[in-house]
């Protein structure tokens, strides 16, 4: 296990099983070919030919593609096809501030390759020149990566909310940070990759935040998506992200990329160029 190990699980995808999705002439997403036969059956909603899956073309507004999907996807769902149905929706779009496309739920994003994006907290304490980060484990109810280390805080990035608002709401909900604390967060940057899961293609950008904690607070969480947390000096936490696969697969990018900014990961590591580069698509 490495640092480059946790990159490469990352970045698994083969563009030839694909195919492309697109609205308005636009592509926003890639179709893997063995899931296309179950659109077939939606020719109102989709036209599929070798060439790619097309949004129908009399679906020319935002609130009708939202409607003309959402049906479709509620009936996969029925099907078994889309499991872990969340009740909230992502933007379709090409890039994180262009107008959206159409809104669609969650959970079937990753089916059809959208763009997806997401807040993720480390929240740190300095004392006495020594770094430890406070770390969740994932409930066992989770769709994706039950059990699994993870941030003390992340979530996915909603509709209808901006950066800010949903970190503040995260906080609060996963880990009982008061919003006055929450708000100061630092805006650090950002991860992205496009990797296949078992819920279908992952294509995200994460936006990092820095949150320095202080000594005596405790996280509590409060919506049960959080089974543990767990306050480990920076050795620890190294030695279980370079050694195991404990940390659910984005979570690992956003603390080396922490390692990184704090140096832990020095510029003399001589992986340190695929790393850094790594962290990016």
């Amino acid at each position: 296990m490495s640092y480059l190990d946790r990159i490469r699980d990352c970045a698994v995808f083969d563009a030839e099983d694909y195919l492309p999705f697109r609205v308005a002439d636009t592509r926003v997403g890639r179709i893997h070919k063995n899931f296309v036969g179950e659109l077939e059956r939606y020719s109102d909603t989709f036209r599929i030919s070798k060439n790619g899956v097309d949004l129908a073309d009399d679906l020319d507004a935002v609130e009708q593609r939202t409607t003309a999907m959402d049906q479709v996807l509620r009936q996969l769902h029925k099907d078994g096809l889309i499991p872990g149905w969340r009740d909230e929706r992502y933007p379709v779009t090409t890039s994180f501030r262009v107008p959206a496309l159409l809104h669609m739920e969650r959970a079937a994003v990753p089916l059809l390759g959208i763009q997806g994006y997401g807040v993720h907290i480390n929240g740190f304490v300095e004392r006495d020149g020594e770094t430890s980060m406070w770390i969740g484990r994932r409930s066992l109810t989770k769709p994706t990566g039950p059990g699994k280390l993870d941030q003390i805080v992340a979530g996915g990035q909603p509709s209808g909310k901006s950066l800010r608002e949903n970190l503040v709401k995260e906080c609060a909900e996963e880990a009982g940070i008061p919003a006055n604390l929450a708000a100061e967060s630092v805006s650090v940057g950002t991860v992205s990759y496009l990797t296949e899961r078992p819920e279908g293609l992952r294509q995200d950008v994460l936006f990092n935040f820095d949150l320095r904690l202080p000594d005596d607070f405790s996280p509590v969480n409060t919506d049960g998506e959080v089974s543990d947390f767990y306050f480990w000096p920076m050795e620890k936490v190294i030695a279980i992200l370079s050694g195991t696969d404990e940390f659910k697969f984005n979570s690992g990018l956003v603390i080396i990329d922490f390692l990184i900014r704090h140096g832990f990961i020095d510029a003399d590591d001589p992986d340190y160029v695929e790393i850094v580069d790594g962290l990016h698509i």
